[in-house]
């Protein structure tokens, strides 16, 4: 299964670049023109394409609470982080984002790292 990911305005646009070799075709709302849109418009666009929402943003917790997933969302719970950080939590959490998404477990993935 190929995990595509979508990063909120909130991340750095660098990570789909960072990431491209363990989430290719990833994607920042920027690159899409979504990057003034609301969470909903963001949410749908990510249902819509199969992507993975990946934020910081507790918002996506309670659209996803209200009308279900997909698409899943990663909320990171890193607080203010460097680029690298991020990139660390989403490498190190791999293998385990991929099974939840892939077995259609949960809507919400928290990582606190």
């Amino acid at each position: 299964m190929c995990l595509k990911l979508l990063f909120d305005q909130n991340l750095s646009y660098r990570l789909v670049s960072r990431l491209k070799d363990s989430y290719p075709n990833s994607t920042h709302v920027e690159t899409v023109g979504l990057d003034k849109s609301s969470d909903i418009d963001v949410w749908k666009y990510a249902k819509e394409n199969g992507y993975t929402l990946v934020s910081k943003d507790s918002d996506f917790n309670d659209i996803c609470t209200l009308y279900n997933f997909p698409p899943h969302i990663i909320w990171l719970r890193l607080g203010n982080s460097r680029v690298s950080r991020v990139e660390e939590a989403l490498l190190k959490y791999k293998v385990e984002i991929s099974s939840i998404v892939e077995k259609n477990i949960t809507g919400i993935i928290e990582i606190n790292y």
